[in-house]
Formats: structure tokens, sequence, C-alpha cells
């Protein structure tokens, strides 16, 4: 086996990943961790800031930020959930259902970039294998929670 470090490769693609997903998000006042909070609100509307937190992975400061900065930019509002007036339910204003066919290209451009020059069957190995790494990440991360 090489002496090569997957991790250092990962990182380096999700580094220029940021760099990209900035600079294309940023004349949309939309920062390059927002998104996500996007992407998981158009497969499901109505989600609480725990339930967000919870599905991305992501702690509760981080996902109470992101929120806030989405919804002042028009993107999200809250509205109090009817079984429990003290937890919010997030929704999307029309202005992020506007964009979401944008946000997609955006998506799937840097997917573009990344596989040009790669012939279908590479792109789907690569697409098995970063799949298999995130199982094994998760299950190991999952152990000592």
């Amino acid at each position: 086996m090489s002496s090569a470090s997957l991790g250092k490769w990962i990182s380096l693609l999700y580094r220029y990943g940021q760099i990209y997903i900035y600079k294309e998000l940023e004349p949309y006042n939309i920062g390059k961790g927002q998104f996500l909070f996007l992407v998981t609100l158009y497969k499901k509307e109505g989600l609480s800031q725990e339930e967000l937190a919870q599905t991305l992975n992501i702690d509760k400061g981080t996902t109470a930020r992101a929120v806030e900065k989405l919804e002042k930019a028009s993107y999200l509002y809250r509205k109090p959930k009817k079984a429990n007036l003290r937890t919010n339910e997030i929704y999307l204003t029309q202005k992020a259902k506007d964009f979401e066919p944008q946000l997609y290209s955006i998506l799937k451009k840097w997917t573009d970039i990344l596989s040009t020059d790669m012939e279908e069957s590479e792109i789907e190995k690569a697409f098995c294998i970063l799949a298999k790494m995130t199982e094994n990440a998760t299950d190991y991360i999952n152990k000592y929670r």
C-alpha cells in the first residue's frame, strides 16, 4: 500500500471546493457553509434548528448562526411550531425557491470540474469509493459518541 495520505487529497479537494463555493455564492449573499442548509430544506421544509443540526451533523451554534444569516438575507423564515410554540420551524422564502435551480447548477459545475477528462466508469467508481470511505468514517466516529 502506498504511503500517500488519502486525508491530504481529501483535504485539498475540500478546501478547493470551499474556495469555488465561496466565489460562486458570494454574489447571492450566501456563505460557503450556508448552502448545505438550503439543500437540506429543499428536500424537507419545516425542520427545527435542532433537526437541521442533527441532519447535517453540525453543532447547534453553527446552525443558529447560519439560519440567522440566511434569514437576514431573505432566504429563510421561522414559524412557531403549533405543537410547541417555543420551537420554530424553518421554511424557504420564495427567493430561496427561485434560487434552487441556480444553486444546483453551481454544485453540478463543481462536479463537472472535478470529473473533467474522466470516463463515466471512473466517475462511478469514484462515487463508490467516496461513499465507502464516508461509511467507514461514520462508523468509526459513531463508535465514540
